[in-house]
C-alpha cells in the first residue's frame, strides 16, 4: 500500500459523508475541502445563465429530511446517509399511509440490503431511497413525512485549477462533483486528480494543465459554455471516473478515435501491461460526451477501472469508501502519471542530415553511450529517430514502429537534439 494510496484513500473518506448535487452547499464544501490540497478558482454561475442549449438550474440545499413511524422513531434518516433522500427533492411536511408514501420510495429488491441513489434534476419531485428490507419490515400504518430542503434562485458552482506549462496549449483533466456519499463515483476520481494536479505543480510541465472540477452534465456544459472563446487551446484531455475499484483499467477513446491522448493511453496501458480495456467512443457516459459533442470535438477521452453501470455496487450505498483501495487509486494515478509524461514528451522531429546516415561517433554520441547496460537499445532508439523524423512521424510513432520502450526513444531524441542532427 502506497502513501500516496493511503493520503487518496483519506480524502475520499473525509468526502464522503458530504451531501453533493449539481449546485448547493455541498459542492462548495466539498472543494472547500479539495482547496486545501490545491488552490482552486471557484466560479459561481447564477441561475437563469443560458449556457448551451441548457439554463443553470435553481440551487438546491438540503437541512433534514426523514420519514418517522407513529412512535416518532425515524425508520429513514437522511442525517444516516445522503443517499436515503432524492436528490433535489422538493420541500414536504405532511402525514400519509405507507400506501400513499410508496409511490415516493425508491429501494432495490435484488440487493435488498443496499440504498440506490436517485434524482430528479429537472422535475419537481420528492421522495426517499432505503433498502427493501427496511421497506419490508414497515407496517401499514401513518408515517410523518418531512423533507426540509429549499430550492430557490442561487448559483451552480464549479472550480479550476491550473498548473502552467511551458506553451499555452492546454491539457483539461475532469471529474465531477454533484455525486453525494458514492466512493468510486466518483470521490476516487476527485482525489485522483487533485493528487495527479499535486504531482505536476511539482515540476515545469510541456503543457498546461487545467483540472476542472464540476457537476456532470450541465457543470461540464457550464464550463463549455463560458469558455467558448478559448477551447481552442485543449489539445488533450481525459475525464476521470470510477477511478479506486478493483476492476481493470478501461480507456474510452474520444470521438475521434486517433487523437492524440487515443494513442498515448493505448501505448502506455500495453506497454506496461497492465490487464486493460479499450472502449470505441460512444455517446453516452460521463462528460467526455460534452467535450467530444460535433461542435467542439475535442480529443478528450475518459480513463476508469470498471466503467459507470459495469458493477452491481455503481450508484448504491455499497459504492462506500470499503469499495475502493488505495492500491487502484494509487494504480490510476500512475497511469495518469505515465500518460502525461509521454503526452508531454512527445514531439515532431526533422532529421537535419537526411541524406545517409550521419557520423555519430564524431559527435561523441556513441561515446556517450560507453558502458550502459542498455548500450544497444540506445543506439537502435537513435537510428530509428533519425529514420522516422521527417516531421510526419512523432517520438510514440517511432515507439510504436520500433517496439523501443518511449524513454529510450524520447533519451534518443533529446541526445541528438542537443547534438544539433534533429530539430523540432
Amino acid at each position: 500500500m502506497t502513501a500516496v494510496g493511503e493520503e487518496m484513500h483519506a480524502l475520499v473518506e473525509r468526502l464522503y459523508p458530504l451531501c453533493r448535487s449539481i449546485t448547493g452547499d455541498g459542492v462548495r464544501a466539498t472543494l472547500d475541502i479539495v482547496g486545501e490540497y490545491v488552490p482552486l478558482q471557484v466560479h459561481e454561475v447564477p441561475t437563469g445563465t443560458q449556457v448551451l442549449d441548457w439554463t443553470v438550474p435553481q440551487e438546491w440545499n438540503i437541512r433534514d429530511a426523514y420519514i418517522a413511524d407513529s412512535t416518532g422513531r425515524r425508520v429513514v434518516d437522511f442525517a444516516a446517509s445522503s443517499l436515503h433522500v432524492l436528490g433535489y427533492s422538493v420541500p414536504v411536511s405532511r402525514t400519509m399511509p405507507l400506501s400513499e408514501l410508496r409511490a415516493h420510495l425508491h429501494t432495490l429488491p435484488e440487493h435488498p440490503n443496499w440504498v440506490p441513489y436517485r434524482t430528479s434534476y429537472y422535475k419537481p419531485e420528492w421522495g426517499f431511497c432505503l433498502a427493501q428490507e427496511t421497506l419490508d419490515a414497515l407496517p401499514d400504518g401513518d408515517y410523518e413525512v418531512r423533507v426540509d430542503s429549499t430550492l430557490a434562485d442561487g448559483h451552480l458552482t464549479y472550480a479550476e485549477h491550473v498548473v502552467p506549462g511551458q506553451v499555452a496549449d492546454e491539457v483539461i483533466v475532469s471529474c465531477h462533483t454533484c455525486h453525494p456519499s458514492l466512493a468510486n463515483d466518483n470521490l476516487a476520481g476527485i482525489a485522483v486528480a487533485t493528487f495527479l494536479a499535486r504531482e505536476l505543480a511539482e515540476r515545469t510541465p510541456y503543457y498546461t494543465y487545467r483540472f476542472i472540477y464540476a457537476p456532470g452534465t450541465i457543470g461540464a456544459i457550464t464550463w463549455l459554455a463560458r469558455n467558448a472563446e478559448r477551447v481552442d487551446r485543449v489539445a488533450h484531455g481525459l475525464v476521470l471516473a470510477c477511478a479506486g475499484d478493483a476492476g481493470q483499467l478501461t480507456y474510452k477513446q474520444s470521438r475521434r478515435g486517433d487523437a492524440e491522448i487515443d494513442l498515448v493511453l493505448r501505448h502506455v496501458l500495453t506497454a506496461s501491461e497492465r490487464p486493460h480495456h479499450i472502449n470505441e467512443f460512444t455517446p453516452y457516459g460521463y462528460d467526455e460526451r460534452q467535450y467530444c459533442s460535433p461542435g467542439f470535438n475535442l480529443g478528450v477521452g475518459s480513463l476508469s477501472r470498471t466503467p459507470y453501470a459495469g458493477y452491481p455496487e455503481y450508484h448504491t450505498s455499497a459504492d462506500n469508501p470499503d469499495f475502493v483501495s488505495p492500491e487502484a487509486m494509487a494504480d490510476t494515478l500512475a497511469v495518469c502519471r505515465e500518460a502525461f509524461t509521454v503526452l508531454d514528451r512527445n514531439r515532431r522531429y526533422l532529421n537535419l542530415s537526411p541524406y545517409g546516415e550521419p557520423q555519430l561517433g564524431r559527435r561523441g554520441l556513441y561515446d556517450a553511450l560507453g558502458g550502459r547496460s542498455d548500450t544497444k537499445q540506445a543506439q537502435m532508439a537513435m537510428l530509428w529517430v533519425l529514420n522516422l523524423s521527417d516531421g510526419e512521424h512523432s517520438l510514440l510513432d517511432v515507439a510504436e514502429r520500433s517496439g523501443l520502450p518511449f524513454d529510450s526513444v524520447a533519451g534518443a531524441a533529446d541526445a541528438l537534439h542537443e547534438a544539433g542532427l534533429i530539430k523540432t
